[in-house]
């Protein structure tokens, strides 16, 4: 009960400022699948991705004297965003250290939203002495994207929504790389479905979460060649757990049935969404015949593409 109380706090804390998303479904998508499929449109979510909700829930969760400090994180992309304007909605400074190499776009936006941006090399290494840098000079509070149980629980008030809006789900998809949205998604799942299972979607060409799952340790990735870029992270020690304990299966797919769910999501339903965001609609496709005639929602993860490296 204690998980409960927890999501039911993080959402009414985080819901003044974030996007109640539309939830939307496609008859044509349904027949080709086989199923009743509701999706979660986090693509609309305030930055563009779920996200928001986290880094609102993990910013609003600190201290006066905290805030006072301000918070930092290294980020390459969505998590940058919205740390950067959950921050300055709530008059909290942030500081957000992003490899060089990212996408000019995404640092324009992270400026846009008021956040202080420190560049530095392409490395995970450079990344995280960038931010402890800013931590002891500032005395400022850490934010991680995916392994912090308020980031977490945060990512999970995207399916208590749609929960509300259609209480009768049989399983919920969503993709999974650091973890924080499949571990929030699992719990609210079920805290608050009715037998409602999670399933997760997961790139063949970074399988570490399936792994994980058989071998009971955090397992890694030797390459990251997946066009799901979101997806190349991995599992934290916070997140695991929750996984593991609520989350009955992890499904991986191909790169080809990546691009395929994600076009068929453009064409059909005449929406953005990103390449990690397609990842659990493939997921359902490989394995329809499975999930034939079940009613089932979707959590569309964000729609930050970049128009200029699109598949198709």
């Amino acid at each position: 009960m204690q998980e409960k109380q927890q999501l039911l706090d993080t959402h009414a804390r985080i819901r003044p400022v974030i996007h109640r998303t539309p939830v939307m479904s496609s008859r044509q998508i349904n027949a080709i699948v086989g199923a009743d499929i509701y999706f979660k449109c986090e693509n609309f979510q305030k930055t563009g991705s779920f996200k928001y909700r986290g880094a609102s829930a993990a910013v609003s969760s600190l201290s006066e004297a905290e805030k006072q400090r301000g918070v930092v994180t290294h980020s390459s992309g969505n998590f940058a965003q919205a740390v950067a304007l959950a921050a300055r909605n709530l008059g909290v400074t942030a500081d957000i250290v992003m490899p060089s190499n990212a996408p000019q776009v995404k640092k324009n936006a992270v400026q846009g939203y008021g956040g202080l941006l420190t560049e530095c090399a392409p490395t995970i290494a450079a990344r995280e002495a960038g931010s402890l840098a800013i931590q002891k000079q500032k005395g400022a509070t850490a934010l991680h994207p995916s392994n912090q149980i308020e980031v977490i629980l945060g990512q999970g008030t995207a399916t208590m929504e749609l929960l509300e809006d259609h209480p009768d789900l049989e399983a919920i998809f969503v993709p999974v790389g650091g973890g924080g949205l499949l571990a929030g998604t699992a719990m609210a799942a079920t805290h608050f479905g009715q037998n409602c299972v999670v399933y997760a979607g997961e790139p063949f060409e970074v399988d570490d979460a399936y792994r994980s799952l058989q071998s009971g340790q955090i397992e890694t990735n030797a390459t990251a060649n997946t066009i799901a870029d979101g997806l190349r992270t991995v599992l934290g020690d916070i997140n695991f757990p929750i996984i593991q304990k609520y989350v009955k299966a992890i499904i991986r797919v191909e790169e080809d049935e990546i691009v395929a769910a994600m076009r068929l999501i453009w064409e059909r339903m005449k929406i953005i969404i990103e390449p990690s965001c397609a990842v659990p609609l493939a997921a359902l496709i490989r394995e329809k015949d499975r999930f034939a005639g079940q009613k089932i929602g979707i959590v569309l993860s964000g729609g930050n593409v970049d128009l200029s490296q699109l598949p198709f």
